[in-house]
């Protein structure tokens, strides 16, 4: 199989973006990495590892991954210890904890100070806002692990820190994209005082193709299982490759300025990308024919005899699913996009929320995890979060992809 061809096939483009903006910037990155101590959290996935294979090349003086999944960390570790160029980090660790656990607390506490911290974990689903409790855990993941480390950094003098957010924080309509706005305000509100540190960045940035779990990933697995291939009608999306979604998180941790959200440079005419017409070209470059289906029995009753014919079924869902927002968009309503000295990024100026509001959202949120009665509700939550959110357009259909093939 063909990655390369792949993702030439999912983002539209032959030519590797942020690759000037990263040479640029050689020089700055060489002098910061190579002398840091450095936790990346959240790294054995498409993200972080993407990002910890571009800083290696930089030669840490230490580097600590922390990722809760042990099979995806020891694959990382297998890849960085088998890789052409030489691993040559003198103190490297890789440890199968929760980030927002009371043992990652003392962790920290008997670590020497880390002079940044990349942080990539999260709950990125829109489809995990079926219920009230998953919908907590999309919370507590987001917002509420992330409030307990910043307190765990600032008693440990942490001097960078890097979270990665996301497109669907800019005017979001799920969930998941109203979590990771509140957790831009947890970061750079000053809501946990860190009075030592030097900087704090996120990027926000399109779909990377392939990650686990995304969509076009599950076409390839759809195909691998003899499942019928499924996708959307309509949706567009932009779609950059895992190498510069590493590109983006290195450059935002440590060539962006403090305060500020890094976004690529991308065009909604030219690089919004149709999912249909994807789905198709990955089919085709299998060696095999899409034929479209509308009916889900359909499509799975024909498959075996299609197989043997050179063709797959692709079923075409209507958009119909809760928090199912129809383009992507980087900045959100009263932000602005500004420019920092990069070719093919930019950035976004942190607008801040009243302290108040944000300190009564953490209790409440707090508050009603610990709680143990009935009154939690999916529709309280979302209340709560559109407080702190005045930008968050829920759309609650009543349809969710569990549901679904």
């Amino acid at each position: 199989m063909d990655m390369e061809k792949l993702m030439q096939l999912a983002t539209g483009r032959t030519i590797e973006m942020f690759a000037q903006d990263l040479q640029t910037h050689e020089e700055e990155l060489r002098g910061q990495i190579c002398k840091s101590r450095i936790l990346v959290i959240g790294g054995a996935g498409t993200i972080g590892s993407a990002t910890i294979r571009s800083l290696v090349r930089y030669n840490p003086k230490t580097l600590h991954v922390v990722d809760q999944n042990e099979n995806s960390l020891a694959e990382l570790v297998r890849d960085l210890r088998s890789c052409q160029s030489r691993f040559v980090v003198a103190d490297f660790k890789a440890l199968p904890l929760d980030f927002g656990s009371p043992l990652m607390g003392k962790f920290l506490t008997n670590s020497e100070p880390y002079d940044y911290v990349l942080n990539f974990a999260a709950l990125k689903h829109v489809r995990s806002e079926k219920d009230v409790y998953s919908s907590m855990q999309i919370l507590d993941t987001n917002v509420l692990k992330q409030f307990r480390l910043l307190r765990w950094l600032a008693d440990r003098n942490c001097k960078n820190y890097f979270s990665v957010s996301t497109d669907k924080a800019a005017n979001p309509v799920n969930l998941m994209g109203a979590s990771k706005r509140i957790m831009e305000h947890v970061m750079f509100s000053n809501v946990v005082p860190l009075n030592g540190l030097s900087s704090i960045t996120s990027a926000r940035f399109a779909n990377v193709a392939f990650s686990d779990g995304s969509i076009l990933y599950s076409l390839l697995r759809r195909i691998e299982k003899r499942q019928p291939c499924v996708v959307p009608r309509g949706i567009r999306r932009f779609f950059i490759t895992q190498k510069e979604a590493g590109i983006i998180c290195l450059l935002g941790a440590f060539a962006t300025p403090s305060k500020h959200i890094l976004i690529p440079r991308l065009d909604q005419e030219k690089d919004l990308r149709e999912l249909v017409p994807i789905a198709v070209g990955i089919i085709k470059h299998l060696g095999l024919n899409a034929q479209v289906f509308s009916n889900e029995a359909q499509a799975k009753e024909e498959l075996t005899s299609m197989f043997d014919r050179g063709q797959y079924p692709l079923l075409v869902t209507e958009p119909d699913t809760t928090g199912e927002k129809p383009y992507e968009e980087f900045v959100g309503k009263g932000e602005n996009a500004v420019e920092i000295g990069f070719r093919d990024l930019e950035a976004v100026e942190y607008r801040p929320v009243q302290m108040a509001i944000l300190h009564e959202f953490l209790e409440r949120i707090e508050e009603d995890l610990c709680r143990d009665d009935h009154n939690l509700s999916k529709e309280n939550l979302l209340a709560l979060v559109s407080g702190v959110v005045p930008s968050f357009q829920h759309i609650e259909t009543g349809n969710y992809l569990d549901s679904r093939m």
